[in-house]
């Protein structure tokens, strides 16, 4: 291994803004993600070390984006026009997924991921479930749209974890539409048998998902959390994003999607429920209770008009928060944090429910965490070496002193600001330019052009 040391003019340290520090890194190999670490913190460093590689600004733990859809992002602007639901975005989505192949798939994940990273996310959570060809005929090889993630997120210098996902219904009691058949796998143990063969690798790792309480029979649910568990894998489940979903569930089962899951093992530690929007006292509870950590993803929850959730009620039962930017109606992991706290302020008509402080760890400790990434999103000896550097002085963060940099990077700061991202070491951003996609608009516009010419 190499050793590299990198000067932050300003770093945040979990607590505090920390002026001159100097970082000095293990390098673990010559890929993209690798297992480079942090071997030595030091402050009060006023003056950069000789040969040490300056970044001015204030640096962060990188940030992880802990629920993705990368084809969704063929959907930007696309779906803005005309009113709706989130039920009439649905059938959007679907015709974009009919029009995916492997190949395109990892050329427009590419671009996507390559997007996060210029936005200084080190890690995504991608929520897969667009497992076989159309009409659900499995590819010669039954996992290639998840190697095709899997490559695309190597080629774009950032860490994945694939979260293989169940979906085997269309809804409770119904099989697969014509749209979802190349999703399931028919049943859950198929499903197993399939992502048992994905492999971790330095960039990844394998976790697995329940798409839905919808989309997975009751009886099966337990297949999936037993998959996860004797792996110690992470496992997310899309739980009560719709009003919709609760009354089927209640009719179907008599009791809420979140009582259900809790019946049948699926709420845990390493489980994470995203959006968990609408609960009610005893689901916040259950998920609290059980230490099961919430996904919020505000930018996606607008958009679609799904409502807010009880974010706060959450955290204080006991559910860890973290923050994914799900559809990509836009890629700003800060944007994501900031809209936590606004949206809870537009709801209660109160102020302050979260620092600055406790917004980036949801943003980068607690979402690596949520996707498995053990040692990651803090800036202190063994942690792997992934940060990201925001500007200071950019038109949106010029002003406020360097002391309130959490601040500023939370509240004023956009995915427009970052400078740097480092990962395992290893410059992938470096002065907003994507090191392995040196054109990503470009590479973005001809993924995008590829399904809807």
């Amino acid at each position: 291994m190499t050793a590299k040391t990198y000067w932050l003019e300003h770093a945040w340290l979990d607590t505090h803004v920390e002026p001159g520090v100097a970082l000095t890194v293990s390098a673990g190999g010559s890929a993209v993600g690798t297992d480079g670490r942090v071997t030595a913190v030091r402050t009060g460093i006023d003056t950069p070390p000789p040969g040490a590689e300056i970044l001015r600004g204030l640096t962060l733990p990188g940030l992880a984006n802990t629920h993705s859809h990368a084809f969704h992002r063929a959907l930007r602007s696309t779906v803005q026009v005309g009113s709706g639901t989130f039920w009439t975005w649905r059938e959007v989505m679907y015709a974009t997924a009919d029009r995916l192949t492997p190949d395109t798939y990892r050329d427009l994940a590419r671009a996507v991921y390559a997007e996060m990273a210029l936005a200084g996310v080190t890690a995504v959570g991608e929520f897969h479930y667009l497992h076989h060809a159309p009409g659900g005929t499995p590819y010669t090889d039954p996992n290639a749209m998840g190697e095709a993630l899997i490559e695309a997120a190597a080629d774009a210098g950032i860490r994945i974890t694939l979260l293989d996902t169940a979906y085997l219904s269309s809804g409770f009691g119904q099989p697969p539409g014509r749209h979802q058949l190349r999703f399931s796998d028919g049943t859950a143990h198929a499903w197993a048998e399939r992502c048992s063969v994905l492999k971790d690798r330095d960039h990844a790792r394998i976790g697995a998902a329940i798409h839905s309480v919808r989309a997975v029979p009751a009886a099966q649910l337990a297949t999936v959390a037993r998959w996860a568990e004797e792996r110690r894998a992470p496992l997310h489940v899309h739980l009560s994003e719709q009003t919709a979903e609760n009354d089927a569930c209640r009719e179907a089962h008599g009791c809420t999607p979140t009582r259900l899951l809790a019946e049948h093992g699926v709420l845990g530690p390493r489980t994470t429920g995203v959006h968990n929007t609408h609960l009610t006292d005893e689901d916040i509870a259950l998920i609290g209770g059980s230490g099961t950590g919430t996904c919020m993803c505000p930018t996606t929850e607008r958009d679609l008009a799904d409502g807010i959730g009880p974010a706060v009620a959450l955290q204080r039962a006991g559910s860890p928060l973290s923050l994914g930017s799900d559809s990509h109606a836009v890629i700003d992991l800060l944007e994501e944090a900031r809209a936590m706290e606004l949206d809870e302020r537009l709801r209660t008509r109160t102020r302050g429910h979260w620092t600055a402080a406790a917004l980036l760890r949801a943003a980068s400790t607690d979402g690596h965490a949520a996707l498995g990434w053990d040692g990651a999103g803090t800036l202190e000896p063994g942690a792997l070496a992934d940060f990201t550097t925001i500007r200071l002085d950019s038109v949106r963060t010029a002003g406020p002193p360097p002391r309130l940099g959490a601040e500023t990077a939370v509240f004023a700061a956009s995915a427009a600001d970052v400078s740097h991202t480092v990962v395992g070491g290893r410059h992938v951003v470096r002065d907003g330019v994507h090191a392995l996609v040196p054109d990503v608009p470009k590479a973005l516009a001809d993924a995008v052009a590829a399904l809807h010419g």
